[in-house]
Formats: structure tokens, sequence, C-alpha cells
């Protein structure tokens, strides 16, 4: 089992800046891939990034490359999600997710699948004012 807990959520003006972190407990975070993921009101929960276990891969959603960074810190077990250049539409809960598998990485689309994990947090909410 793994238990995730999401951290750095809060409201920020438009065009600033956010970290995100998700603690993990349980076992082998090292070996999981991991992702984030974001819901709006109203709205399907949609993803926004991966990162390999290993930590050397990442794969972004279309609507935060180039703004949003993932990285981990295995030794740490955490995960963290950078956001730069916010805005409103970014506003969401903001989930971390763990893969059901371990040492795996098969391509960024199939990570951006919520259906490739099998572990997640409850939530951090991000509101970005405009």
């Amino acid at each position: 089992q793994v238990q995730l807990v999401e951290s750095g959520g809060g409201l920020v003006q438009a065009g600033g800046s956010l970290r995100l972190s998700c603690a993990a407990s349980g076992r082998a975070f090292s070996s999981r891939t991991m992702g984030w993921f974001r819901q709006a009101p109203g709205k399907e929960r949609e993803f926004v990034a991966a990162i390999r276990w290993s930590g050397d891969m990442t794969y972004y959603a279309d609507s935060v490359k180039g703004r949003f960074t993932a990285s981990r810190d295995n030794p740490k077990n955490t995960v963290y999600l950078q956001m730069n250049s916010l805005k409103a539409e970014d506003t969401a809960v903001y989930y971390c997710a763990a893969d059901r598998e371990l040492g795996i990485y098969r391509s960024g689309s199939y990570h951006s699948s919520a259906g490739s994990y099998g572990y997640w947090g409850q939530g951090t909410q991000v509101t970005v004012s405009s």
C-alpha cells in the first residue's frame, strides 16, 4: 500500500508561482512512476504531469508544458510540481498519484491515463486569481 499526502496549494495571483509537494509512505516509492492530475469544478479530472520512477523522464499536458515542472526526491519519498506563470484556468484541486506497478515507465501517453495509477492523494486546492 502507498499513502500520498499533497501540500503547498493556496491562493496566488495570475502570473505567480506555487510548488506542490506530495509525500509518500508505504511500499517502494522510488520504484513507482508518479503522476499529477487536477480537477476543476464541474470538469473531469485531467492529466497534468508524470515523472518516471527514476526521475529522468517527464511528460506534460500541452496546457502546462513550459510552465510546470515535475521532480522527485526519492530518498525523501517526495514528488514535486513547480508551477510558474499560473493562469486562472489552472485553478483546480491537484492530486498526486502513484503507479500501481513497480519499475515501469511505458510511455508518456500511458501514464497520462488515470487508470495506470493505483494510489491517490486527497488533493490540494490551487486557486489563481486573475
